[in-house]
């Protein structure tokens, strides 16, 4: 078996599924392995659930990789060979502050989504900085390494959200929908957690392994030393 057909078994495709594809099987995987999911003194299945998000992220990264370049290349080729003699308005992209970010942009500091619907969409690694991202619906949206320092994400729903290595120091979280989000390896140092959901019951439904929380205020008000 080749690399390529044993990252689409990994995340239980057939090959040649689009990105699309590659990216929501992605979230389900990584939803139903997650460790919070799974009983801390079971460390057989903890083990188990960490080898298999392992796998789960190597085979995304690399079928994203993929087919990110496969895509870059053919675009290039495609506006290389065809002519056309005036501008179509259907490659026209007017600035709408409710609709994704644009792929190609990477900078949106200080950028309103307010109330944007930006659900499953691909932000990873932009710049996202002192956004307005109030009561917008962040729901299995990909966010890995994501510059949020600043930004305002009161009342925003980021349930199942990936957060990985994301920077979001100062910023406004207060009412914020973290549940099933991963929060691992994120600078939270003084943001604002007050009022977030990240319970169900006792149960703690966030994963925060190797956050840094130093300053930031709690959902119960308390500052974390």
């Amino acid at each position: 078996m080749s690399d390529l057909e044993r990252y689409y078994r990994v995340l239980e495709l057939e090959p040649g599924a689009t990105l699309e594809e590659v990216n929501q099987a992605y979230k389900d995987l990584v939803f139903v392995w997650h460790p919070d999911r799974i009983p801390k003194e079971n460390l057989r299945l903890q083990q188990k659930a960490q080898d298999k998000l392992k796998a789960i992220n190597e085979a995304r990264e690399k079928l994203r990789s993929l087919k990110t370049k496969h895509q870059t290349t053919s675009q290039t080729k495609h506006q290389t060979t065809s002519y056309s003699p005036s501008p179509s308005p259907q490659y026209q992209t007017p600035s709408q502050p409710t609709q994704p970010p644009p792929k190609q942009n990477s900078d949106l500091s200080g950028k309103d989504y307010s109330r944007a619907n930006l659900s499953n969409k691909d932000l990873s690694g932009r710049n996202l900085s002192y956004a307005n991202l109030s009561g917008a619906n962040l729901s299995d949206t990909f966010m890995h390494k994501v510059n949020l320092r600043g930004a305002n994400l009161s009342e925003a729903n980021l349930f199942r959200a990936n957060l990985l290595l994301a920077d979001l120091r100062e910023a406004n979280l207060r009412g914020a929908n973290l549940i099933g989000a991963d929060l691992s390896g994120t600078d939270l140092r003084g943001a604002d957690l007050t009022g977030a959901r990240i319970r169900s019951g006792e149960r703690l439904l966030v994963k925060l392994i190797g956050a840094n929380l130093a300053g930031a205020i709690m959902p119960d008000g308390e500052i974390y030393q």
